[in-house]
């Protein structure tokens, strides 16, 4: 089992910045592929960015070039830098891991970007 807890949201102008972080109770060295995933309201959950162990990196086009998906294995965290923010990037974002026993969820952090 492992827990897997976000931080970081909160109330952002448009243009600005969050970083969100996904900590892990246990390493995530055996995490193969870890993601952030965000669902509006009304909306399905989506895939935003991911990462595997390999440090390979993969996002949904509505956010390259602006939002940047890094973790630290020596920190069980994974990170979700976040610029550039629109009014659309508002949702709830939630951390994903893929560990060899199954998937993992965390509770999600709310992102609002509102003027």
């Amino acid at each position: 089992q492992v827990q897997l807890v976000e931080s970081g949201g909160g109330l952002v102008q448009p243009g600005g910045s969050l970083r969100l972080s996904c900590a892990a109770s246990r390493s995530i060295l055996t995490m193969n592929l870890m993601g952030w995933y965000r669902q509006a309201p009304g909306k399905e959950r989506e895939l935003v960015a991911r990462i595997t162990s390999a440090f390979v990196k993969d996002y949904a086009n509505f956010v390259k070039g602006r939002f940047a998906i890094s973790r630290d294995n020596a920190k069980n965290t994974m990170y979700l830098e976040m610029n550039s923010l629109k009014s659309e990037d508002t949702a709830v974002y939630y951390c994903n891991a893929a560990a060899p026993e199954g998937d993992y969820w965390g509770q999600g952090t709310q992102v609002t970007v509102s003027s």
